[in-house]
């Protein structure tokens, strides 16, 4: 092969330029002629981008050979993702074709903006997605570059280098490879490691598809023997999940909010599948996001550490956090005792401020100070019992789990789908009001008339869940 045409898809800030200017130094260094440009896409967080290369090999780059500026569907050699859709996209578009290219793409996700505010579970089916790239490709190395990256503490592009290197896809040796990583003087040390992790990785795996990553911890929250011996009390199928539940709520209110939700669990423990669905939907709604609990997770000691890795830089390296704050009138008065906080909505209502009056406010979070005022903020935990959201949020998970005891009566089936409601109910802000006003216009016309005994309808479990799939796939 005279020459090598690659084509790059990442996203932005995932370092796919830096990974292109390794390739064309280390070309040049070879004295290789080559020749990269990127195509037009997004240049921020998560945004799409391209790079095209072409690389002539020894004999064509002593001629004068003619490189083109775009690639051309069904004439690429090469195809780097650095995430399963962005492989997919390249496919769709006639660059990854069965008869021609290799394909190395990692298997992780990283979820658009549709997929994110999607009401129900909006990411695309992963298997669907490692098919057609399969499909697709004269070859493959798919794995979890993203894992691999994580787990040498390195950035996602330098590992894929090493695979690029570990499979030899170019006319590039390996050293000169590592050698363009130190003569770019970018974070050496971490980028070879990532390259080596990179490189071992593509020269031990044929294709590694089912690759597994990082799977974290349900909670490393420590459970008093008390709490587990009444999870362990609780049906098999429930186990799990309540365990995890607990572990979550001690970790937003403490031990005895914990055994709160044990508490509301018991009159379901007779029935495992609905427990199990019960307890999924319980831990999440009493552990409802509010001011505290953005704060608390903010400062967490883990979070600095997290940004280092996901942006790529290492523990000697300066950076700035900047967090975004746009509190209104109905995130105060929620922090504020319930008379008071619904005398300020009611006032701000009159007013016609109350979904208007916002208070920006930018705070960076690796500084003293702005650590501090988030710090103060988290510290607050003992007052959310006291606040009107806090007292808003047990009576409607109180009115909820009572819906779904009275919901056992037509039966077991309609029970289920009355607890998975609880979808319907969830984000902050004008999201979240949206729908609790849909979750209540749902039960008053789909579940109290069939409790009721007031709605004869044939099947109201296949109903109710067909409702609730058709809202969840709407657009939010």
């Amino acid at each position: 092969m005279a020459t090598t045409r690659l084509l790059i898809a990442a996203l932005g800030g995932e370092g796919g330029g830096v990974l292109t200017n390794w390739l064309v130094a280390a070309a040049a260094a070879q004295g290789l002629k080559a020749q990269a440009t990127s195509v037009p896409g997004v240049a921020q967080r998560t945004g799409a981008t391209t790079y095209y290369l072409e690389i002539a090999d020894e004999a064509d780059s002593a001629t004068h050979p003619v490189f083109a500026l775009m690639p051309v569907a069904g004439d690429v050699d090469v195809v780097v993702a650095s995430e399963l859709l962005e492989a997919v996209r390249m496919a769709e578009r006639g660059f990854v074709v069965p008869d021609r290219t290799f394909l190395v793409s990692s298997t992780h996700r990283v979820l658009t903006m549709h997929e994110r505010i999607a009401r129900g579970d909006g990411a695309r089916d992963a298997d669907s997605l490692m098919q057609t790239a399969e499909r697709a490709s004269r070859d493959r190395f798919l794995t979890d570059f993203a894992a691999i990256a994580r787990k040498s503490g390195a950035a996602l592009n330098s590992v894929l280098l090493g695979a690029i290197a570990g499979r030899k896809l170019t006319p590039i040796p390996a050293e000169a490879l590592r050698d363009a990583i130190e003569a770019g003087g970018i974070a050496v040390a971490r980028n070879l490691t990532g390259f080596d992790a990179g490189f071992t990785a593509a020269s031990c795996l044929e294709r590694s598809p089912d690759a597994p990553g990082e799977t974290p911890a349900a909670s490393k929250t420590p459970v008093s023997t008390a709490l587990e011996e009444r999870v362990r009390a609780l049906p098999g199928e429930a186990r799990e999940i309540a365990r995890i539940g607990v572990a979550r709520l001690v970790d937003y209110q403490g031990p005895a909010y914990a055994a709160l939700y044990l508490d509301r669990l018991a009159p379901f423990a007779d029935e495992g599948p609905l427990c199990r669905e019960v307890a999924r939907h319980l831990a999440v709604r009493m552990s409802f996001e509010d001011i505290i609990r953005v704060a608390q997770l903010k400062t967490r000691a883990s979070r600095l550490e997290s940004v280092r890795r996901e942006i790529g830089i290492s523990e000697d390296e300066p950076f700035e956090l900047v967090d975004f704050f746009k509190p209104g009138i109905p995130e105060l008065a929620d922090m504020l005792p319930p008379r008071l906080g619904r005398a300020l909505n009611s006032w701000a209502e009159r007013k016609g401020i109350r979904e208007t009056a916002h208070f920006g406010m930018k705070v960076k979070t690796n500084t003293i100070l702005g650590f501090g005022r988030i710090w103060l903020l988290a510290k607050l935990k003992p007052w959310r019992p006291r606040s009107l959201r806090f007292a808003e949020e047990q009576a409607a998970i109180d009115a909820w789990l009572k819906l779904v005891a009275e919901a056992r009566a037509v039966s077991p089936e309609f029970a289920l789908q009355t607890a998975d409601l609880a979808r319907l109910v969830k984000g902050y802000g004008d999201t979240y009001r949206r729908g609790q006003e849909t979750y209540a216009r749902v039960v008053e016309d789909m579940v109290r008339p069939v409790i009721a005994r007031k709605d004869t309808v044939e099947d109201p479990a296949a109903q109710l869940k067909g409702a609730i799939a058709g809202i969840l796939a709407a657009p939010a």
